[in-house]
């Protein structure tokens, strides 16, 4: 029964987190389209009480238009990223962290060459993901292609490196027992 009743609380949990991961993909457009509520051809504003003012020489609605068409696929990326079951969901770091870029680089006024230079930034990046994912595409691919089980391999090698060490006692004693 206490079976039971821990598989009933995981199919709830799951589909609890999965409504609100559903229910955050389907807003996406709205998300998307917020841009919209900007004035156009404003430069400063107040919205809810908040204070808000372009910081480039375009108006408020097409700055929030730059903010959300980087801000909405990063946030699209993220919740793949933490709900994606697949073994190369690791890659999906490059695009979050490229979209990561952009999006700083959509509301920092302080950049001068905006989508320019973050490929520079991803390198770093990608020189730690890319091998990682592959490495475990190798092991994968390993075991379920070519059958190999690299835990038996090991035991082998272990057992391997056993006789050897046995045979050198062996050898030694016999050295041992040869000079005496």
């Amino acid at each position: 029964m206490s079976s039971k009743n821990t598989t009933s609380r995981k199919e709830k949990k799951s589909l609890i987190i999965g409504s609100v991961v559903a229910v955050f993909i389907a807003i996406s457009p709205y998300i998307f389209y917020l841009y919209e509520s900007f004035p156009k051809g404003v430069y400063s504003t107040e919205i809810l009480g908040i204070n808000i003012q372009s910081r480039f020489e375009i108006d408020l609605n097409t700055q929030a238009w730059l903010f959300f068409s980087k801000f909405v696929p990063l946030y699209l990326f993220i919740l793949w990223f933490f709900t994606c079951k697949h073994w190369w969901y690791h890659v999906l770091l490059i695009p979050i962290a490229m979209y990561v870029f952009q999006t700083f680089s959509a509301i920092n006024d302080n950049i001068q060459y905006t989508d320019e230079f973050e490929i520079f930034l991803l390198i770093p990046i990608m020189m730690i993901v890319i091998p990682m994912v592959y490495l475990i595409r190798i092991k994968l691919f390993d075991r379920f292609v070519y059958g190999i089980d690299l835990r038996k391999i090991d035991e082998e090698l272990e057992k391997y490196d056993a006789l050897e060490q046995e045979l050198e006692r062996e050898v030694q004693f016999y050295d041992y027992k040869k000079n005496t």
